[in-house]
């Protein structure tokens, strides 16, 4: 949040509030359960995690990945049972919170409700996107979009990440966020790869040509752009 608006040292310390309670979790583990009761919230503060639902043929879609700084759970807060099953990718550390600090951060706090507010729009344009993606794009422009926004998301939650980053995912999970199998998720690999525009080594990525990347996915990244103006002044 600190990145697109000027925090006050009250908004600072609420928001650190919400990470009073940190909690390493190992990679496989399960926070919150698709249809099991919940009341809790989370924000990321290392790692990366997966939001996903189980099909009726056992198959498995992940709807979104969740990075350092992401507060997770939210879709589970308006309803008595949790919409999806949340998980970690990597050994990873979130801070636990439950929806009545929530709740005091609104009341107390309106600028940083509304911020809330404009990261979940932003999540939903971009579940929009990929949406599209799954219906209407090649599965070249899937996996390049998502090796753009896998290290466009990492990097805003760590400025050193350029070009090269960890991505973490086996061919599997890239195939459940992408629609694709395994064996195509490899193919395709190679083909960026033979294209130029990225290189793999040793569990790492390297975006090569970021324009003919982008280009090649169709890839808008929704985190850029953001019209903040309307937001209330901070109390």
């Amino acid at each position: 949040m600190a990145a697109r608006v000027d925090l006050s040292g009250t908004e600072v310390s609420a928001l650190a509030r919400l990470e009073d309670r940190p909690r390493e979790v190992r990679r496989g583990a399960v926070l919150q359960r698709e249809n099991e009761r919940g009341n809790d919230l989370y924000v990321v503060r290392r790692g990366v995690l997966m939001s996903y639902v189980l099909l009726d043929d056992g198959s498995r879609q992940i709807l979104r990945f969740h990075f350092r700084g992401d507060m997770i759970g939210m879709p589970g807060m308006i309803y008595g049972r949790s919409p999806e099953t949340i998980a970690a990718l990597s050994d990873a550390e979130v801070c636990q919170f439950d929806r009545a600090a929530l709740s005091r951060l609104f009341e107390d706090h309106p600028r940083l409700a509304a911020l809330i507010l404009v990261l979940n729009q932003v999540e939903r344009v971009a579940l929009t996107d990929r949406l599209a993606a799954l219906g209407r794009t090649s599965a070249k422009a899937r996996v390049a979009a998502l090796m753009l926004d896998m290290r466009n998301r990492m990097r805003a939650g760590d400025p050193s990440v350029v070009d090269t980053y960890t991505l973490g995912l086996t061919q599997e999970e890239i195939g459940d966020a992408t629609g694709l199998t395994a064996v195509h998720v490899n193919r395709m690999l190679r083909q960026l790869e033979e294209d130029g525009l990225i290189a793999r080594e040793g569990g790492r990525v390297t975006i090569r040509d970021e324009r003919a990347l982008a280009r090649a996915a169709n890839y808008v990244d929704r985190f850029e752009g953001l019209e903040l103006g309307w937001l209330p002044a901070a109390r």
